[in-house]
This record gives structure tokens, sequence and C-alpha cells, in this order.
């Protein structure tokens, strides 16, 4: 264990040797440098930087850095400090050194009277970042020169040299120059920067023949899940898209430097982590990105999500189809009521009656699901619209609520309506004390079915008709050939009773 102990106590003093010259380094630097927390707050200041800005380290050090230096009263003064401030800021945000070439910067003085005033100054500053193990930003350390002699402009009261106009003016203004313009680029391309990341469509650039993901904004975020894809190949980031060829179109954009440009393009992605592929719909555009030889060296992707549009679209579609669907079937049907009226009622008086009262009924039917968009209508609420003229003393309904489809709806509308009518001309609702009961229920749960009885009950004595009449003859063929059930009629002396199962799973039926 010697050995050890010895070796680590070695290390250690080694450690504080060198750190002991560290700061014995940067303490007699002739070069100005002071420390800053990433606040920018002042933690430490060496010698040479007490010397050119005439500051004392005991009255600035833990102080916020602009309140020790403030450029002073000028109307400049706010501009000088919010370009040093960005240049620290940035170093301390991007990791990286950033450099001042030029900046104006008034430092407090005491003039030859004896008083305290602010003497402008032109310096250059290197703001470095300093990290620690975890790679985060510790301190920042700040290079800062005094070049003001080089400066015409300061010092215009004494004669320019040739030596002055070629190294003091010429070199500062292309530097002063150089700096403007990277300041106005840097701006422009800020702002460049703000629009794409808040462009309302989803926008990404790819870079290289792997199209890695460079860049993108925030409603291409949202459209793929949010997921973590800043610097890796299309085909790692998206998996999913594999086969739907969209990877071999940014080949093809990047090899031929021809764009894309899709309409409605259908792309199953993985909007949320772990979930399952959603099929989206894009308008979109691959662009290829060239450098300045002319090859092609990323693609920007630019496009909306137009999902909502193209399923509304669908829906519409559908619809149309739908109602079409319905017209026809609601034509054949009153065609069929139209052919077996005139069938059985050779008065035109009478036909004319019998075939108003049944397509009103199927008026009335249409009317109940139009309430329901067309989603289908409960049984009690299709007895209630068939019976209702008879009156609710007449004509008991008993069952539990049962939800029907469309077609189901239609079907049974006018086999009620004919059951009623029938009633009403021979039946129970005939005479003033004759009722119906009518009730229902469901059975077979693994294959529902609905059992319905009507009974007609103190109407006038019930004989079997020596012919079929259209009424009968349309009630067994909407339930067996339109509902695939089966319905028993039962001629009982003392009132009609009408049976009918239905089966409820049309797709069985």
């Amino acid at each position: 264990m010697k050995p050890d102990r010895l070796t680590a106590s070695n290390t250690a003093g080694q450690a504080d040797t060198a750190s002991t010259a560290m700061g014995a380094v940067f303490e007699s630097s002739p070069n100005p440098y002071v420390l800053l927390t990433p606040d920018l707050r002042i933690v430490a200041v060496n010698r040479a930087y007490e010397e050119v800005t005439g500051a004392n380290r005991i009255d600035i050090v833990g102080q916020p850095l602009f309140a020790a230096f403030d450029s002073g009263p000028s109307s400049d003064a706010p501009e000088n400090v919010r370009q040093v401030r960005a240049s620290l800021e940035k170093a301390r945000d991007t990791r990286k050194r950033d450099h001042l070439a030029l900046v104006r910067f008034s430092i407090e003085r005491t003039m030859p009277d004896g008083s305290l005033g602010f003497v402008e100054r032109v310096w250059s500053a290197t703001h470095t970042p300093l990290l620690n193990a975890a790679g985060e930003v510790e301190l920042l350390l700040q290079h800062t020169t005094d070049v003001t002699d080089l400066s015409p402009a300061i010092r215009s009261e004494e004669p320019t040299t040739a030596l002055d106009a070629i190294v003091g003016g010429s070199v500062l203004r292309r530097a002063q120059s150089v700096q403007e313009d990277n300041r106005r680029l840097e701006g422009e391309r800020n702002r460049l920067v703000e629009m794409f990341m808040q462009a309302p469509g989803f926008v990404a650039i790819l870079s290289g023949p792997d199209h890695r993901f460079q860049m993108h904004n925030d409603a291409y975020g949202q459209l793929i899940g949010h997921r973590d894809i800043a610097g890796k190949p299309v085909r790692e980031a998206l998996p999913e898209l594999a086969g739907q060829g969209y990877f071999d179109l940014l080949d093809s954009v990047f090899a031929t430097g021809e764009p894309y440009e899709g309409r409605e393009s259908a792309a199953d992605l993985q909007r949320t982590p772990e979930g399952m592929l959603e099929t989206v719909y894009l308008n979109l555009i691959y662009q290829p990105i060239r450098d300045g030889s002319g090859a092609v060296v990323g693609i920007f992707v630019q496009g909306h999500d137009v999902t909502a549009n193209v399923q509304a679209a669908q829906r519409q579609k559908l619809m149309i189809d739908e109602l079409n669907h319905r017209v026809k079937n609601t034509l054949a049907t009153v065609q069929s009521i139209a052919i077996q009226t005139a069938r059985s009622n050779t008065d035109p008086a009478g036909f004319a009656e019998t075939f108003q009262s049944r397509l009103m009924s199927l008026s009335h039917t249409h009317n109940l699901l139009t309430q329901s968009h067309w989603e289908g209508a409960d049984l009690r609420a299709i007895l209630e619209h068939e019976t209702e003229a008879y009156g609710p003393t007449r004509v008991s309904l008993v069952g539990p609520p049962v939800a029907l489809e469309p077609a189901v709806v239609l079907s049974l509308g006018m086999i009620f309506h004919e059951l009623a009518t029938n009633a009403a001309k021979y039946g129970a609702l005939h005479t003033p004390d004759g009722r119906v009961l009518i009730d229902w229920a469901l059975a077979d749960q693994r294959a529902p079915k609905l059992r319905l009885t009507w009974r007609e009950i103190g109407g006038p004595k019930v004989t079997i008709p020596d012919r079929r009449g259209f009424g009968s003859r349309l009630i067994e063929r909407n339930i067996r050939h339109d509902l695939a059930g089966e319905i028993d009629l039962v001629y009982a002396p003392e009132g009609l009773i009408a049976e009918l199962t239905i089966p409820l799973d049309r797709t069985a039926a």
C-alpha cells in the first residue's frame, strides 16, 4: 500500500504545483485577461487587465461585468455593451470561441484636473468558454486588447503618417468592415433560421448522400412524433419508411439534381413513441441544395400535412356515393309501392290515398334517419313514428332500447306502417276499444336477434283473408329478403298476431 499512497501523494502534489504555475502564468501574462461566470460575473482578473482598464480587482471581483464596466453615459454606450454581451453569450451558448475584431467601449479614468470621466477606447476581444469534464461551460475567459492607438478615428488630433494609413487606417477599417458584414450576415441568418423554425409547414435540411438531418423545424418534429433525429441518416431516423419509396426518391434527387414534387402522397409514420403506424397524406417538395461549384450537397424538404383535407374529400365521396345509393333505392321503393298499390286499387281515389300514405310513411322514416345523420335509429322511435296518430293509450310499447342500422330502419318503417294501416282499416284500431300490444326482446347474444310480437286485441272478429294483398306481400318481402328474417302471421279470431325475428348482425345475415 505504501507505493500507492506515495504515488497518490506525488500526483496531488504535481496537480497543486501545476495549478500554482497556471495561476502565476495568468497573473504575470502581459495580455489582459478576465475570468467570468456563465452569468457574466467577474471571478478574477490579472495585473495586465487592471492596468489596461484602470480598475482595482478588489473593487470589481464578484461584480457583474457590466456593472463594473458600463461604457459610460454616452448615447453609444448601450450598443457597445450589447455587442460585448452578445459575443460573450454566443461563446457561452455555442461552447465555441467568439471574436470581436473591434468594439468601442469607454473606460472611466482620472482626468488631468483630477476629476473622473470616461475616455472612449477601441478594443479587440476574444471570448473563450472553459468547459468542465462534463462538457459544460464553467467559466468564460475574456482576452481584450486596447487597439485605440492603431485607430486614426480616435486620435484624429494627431498627424497621420503613411504607416498609420497602412497599419492603422486601412487594416482596422477592413477589420471593422469584415466584423460589420459578419454581424449583419449573422443577424440575417438568425432571422432566416427563426422564420425556418416557425414555418407553418414542415421543413428539414438533409445533408450528404445518406441524407443526414442537419436541421428541422417543429412542424416536422410534430409530424414524426418529436423523435431525436439530429445528425442521423434518414434511413436510421425514420426506419418505417423503408419500402414506401421515399428513400429511393431522395437518392434520385441527390444523384440527378432534379427536384421532386408529391401531391397527397400517403406515408405510414410512427407519430408517437412505440405507437402504431399512422397513414398521413403529404404535399411535399424535395429540392436539391448545391454548393458554389454546382454539386448537390443536400436536399431541402418542405411540405404540408394534408391528411385532414384528404380524409374530408374521402368522406365527401363516400357520402355522395351513399346518397346516390340511397336515392336509387328510394326511387326503386317508390316505384314498387306505386306498382303494387295500383294493382290493389282499381279506384283512382283509393290509389291516391293509399299511395300518399305509404309515401308519407317513407318520408317520416327518412326524417328520423336525418336527425341522426343517417347513422341509424332506435326501434321504439320507429314504432312511435308509425303509430302516433292513434294515441299512446291505444298502442302499448314494451321492450329494451335497440339501435338499428339505416337499411333496417327503412324496412321496419314500411312494415310497421302496413301493420298499423291494416289495423286501422280492418283490425283493432278500427274500433274505439281496440288496442295494439307490441313487445320485443333481444335473443342469442353471440348472434343477436330481434324478436317482436305485434298483437291486436278488442277489435272486430278476424277471419283468414282469401287472398294476399300488397301489404302482406310487402311485409313478407321486406322481412325475408331485405332483412333475412322470419315472420309468422296468425289470424286469430280475437285479433291479428305478427311474430317476426330479425338478425341484427347484418354481415352474418
